[in-house]
């Protein structure tokens, strides 16, 4: 059917799925033209993909078949709608032993990419969708209690510098100490001690000029905040909190359920106790309840990836920190990954891929040799396996696959269509792999001296054939040699010679 005149168009609308441990969530936004977000439809159901997950380890057939009628009833929404969708799953999910069944399920019955996402990938983007807008230098503590596990994030203006994941939620916590009803005091007593070890076992103390109070971003804690709160006052005091607990703690079920949401009602007691023990943990004075979370960065994180600007330094500093836990080059990798890029952006072009292919070839030139600490005649295999196992918040799952594939082909056999680790990919993404290993395998030559010998590179399209100017501050004939090896590659994937000139 075709779209009326006052629909804005397909790459207009964004739709972000959150697969929590408790509910089940879609949201559909409309782009405007000033870059603003307009919510044009929401849905939560209750599906409660957790339940007994946290005891069994697995999701029961029940919970997973309304998971996935679920998931096929939202994707019909976004294909009605023409959206750009990205689905996640967190906590609940991320620890069934049947994930992969999952993933494939609702791939194969709801047609959509389920993208399994770790703790501290949803602590960004949580950190994403709360702090929009924030001024570079504001400081900011967020924290959202899940289901299944408490995410936290220190940030300047939107960007996190450092985030968390704790394996401790509301619905874990209940199920581990069976609170659904009133808690007697002894267990309370259990479930604070628990809760304040698994904060003291891995969240710091202190983080060096992070502010007095936090903002609280899931629907439990603004249930907590509000239940806690001074009439008329925004914030919820550690105080007020504690106090909180104790009444939550004594309240009878009937009572909860018409204080609260049903499905909230049972896991209130447990998420009140992660809220005061996160709050005494870090010395906080309150904490704010705001109305977004995790599906508003899902939309944002869409919407800067496909701006044609679009470069997430955060990113590369994360892969960095993959590189230095395995002890790669760093010299060496940096400078191929300098040089990776200048190529990329002079070669626009020529290779004609989206913005987002950017960073996905600078994580794989930055870990390119991270296999070495396994083995250095496999390295660039073992490189593709550290790259797709990595935790790097910042990238999909997809785009990490991708990441790793180009770093498998910096060496040794071309990627060529026909090699088996490529079969099954989609047209565009063998392009953009062959495209960018073989844009790494030039960079990677220019420095096969690891002695960061040439200074800058540029790229120019001379007729049929491509020059690259070396700006060098010593000799450079084996980076030169070792280039030449790869021109047949070039003009294959490229249709175009490849030819070099060097100078100071």
């Amino acid at each position: 059917m075709a779209r009326s005149r006052t629909s804005p168009p397909p790459d207009d609308i964004l739709a972000a799925i959150d697969v929590g441990t408790n509910a089940v969530r879609l949201e559909l936004a409309h782009v405007l033209p000033d870059g603003a977000l307009e919510t044009i439809h929401q849905e939560r159901d209750p599906v409660r993909p957790g339940e007994g997950v946290f005891k069994t380890g697995a999701i029961s057939k029940e919970a997973a078949n309304r998971l996935i009628s679920t998931l096929r009833r939202y994707n019909e929404l976004c294909q009605r709608y023409g959206a750009k969708v990205r689905a996640v799953a967190t906590a609940a999910v991320r620890e069934a032993k049947n994930r992969e069944e999952i993933v494939r399920r609702a791939r194969k019955e709801a047609g959509l990419h389920l993208e399994v996402i770790s703790g501290r990938e949803e602590a960004r983007l949580i950190c994403l969708g709360v702090l929009h807008g924030k001024a570079p230098s504001a400081r900011s503590l967020c924290v959202d209690v899940g289901g299944g596990s408490t995410e936290v994030s220190f940030a300047y203006g939107e960007q996190p510098k450092q985030l968390w994941s704790i394996h401790l939620g509301a619905v874990r916590l209940t199920d581990m100490f069976s609170a659904h009803g009133p808690v007697a005091k002894p267990k309370l007593k259990l479930m604070r001690n628990f809760a304040r070890e698994a904060f003291e076992d891995n969240l710091p103390r202190r983080i060096s000029r992070a502010p007095s109070s936090a903002i609280g971003s899931s629907g439990t804690i603004g249930a907590v905040v509000s239940f806690a709160r001074a009439e008329g006052i925004g914030h919820a005091t550690v105080g007020e909190v504690s106090r909180a607990v104790e009444r939550l703690a004594d309240m009878e079920m009937e009572k909860r359920r018409k204080r609260f949401d049903p499905r909230r009602a049972d896991i209130i007691v447990a998420g009140a106790v992660i809220l005061e023990s996160f709050m005494k943990h870090m010395r906080l004075d309150s904490v704010t309840a705001v109305d977004r979370g995790l599906r508003e960065g899902l939309l944002r994180d869409l919407l800067r990836k496909q701006k044609a600007d679009y470069d997430d330094h955060t990113l590369a500093e994360e892969a960095m920190e993959v590189g230095r836990r395995f002890g790669f080059p760093e010299a060496h990798s940096v400078q191929v990954a300098k040089i990776a890029l200048e190529l990329f952006d002079d070669l626009a072009s020529l290779h004609q891929l989206p913005a987002a292919a950017r960073p996905i070839l600078e994580v794989a030139a930055l870990l390119h040799d991270v296999g070495h600490v396994v083995n250095y005649q496999r390295h660039h295999k073992h490189s593709q396996y550290v790259i797709e196992h990595a935790d790097l918040p910042g990238m999909a799952d997809r785009e990490q696959r991708l990441s790793g594939l180009i770093a498998r082909f910096h060496r040794r056999s071309s990627p060529d269509a026909n090699h088996e680790a490529l079969l099954g990919l989609p047209a565009n993404e063998l392009r953009l792999v062959r495209k960018c290993a073989t844009l790494l395998r030039v960079a990677d030559a220019l420095d096969r001296g690891h002695y960061q010998a040439v200074r800058k590179v540029s790229a120019t399209l001379k007729g049929r054939s491509v020059m690259v100017r070396l700006r060098a501050k010593g000799p450079v004939d084996l980076e030169l040699w070792d280039a030449a090896h790869e021109v047949a590659l070039f003009r294959e994937v490229f249709g175009r010679g490849l030819s070099f000139e060097a100078g100071r």
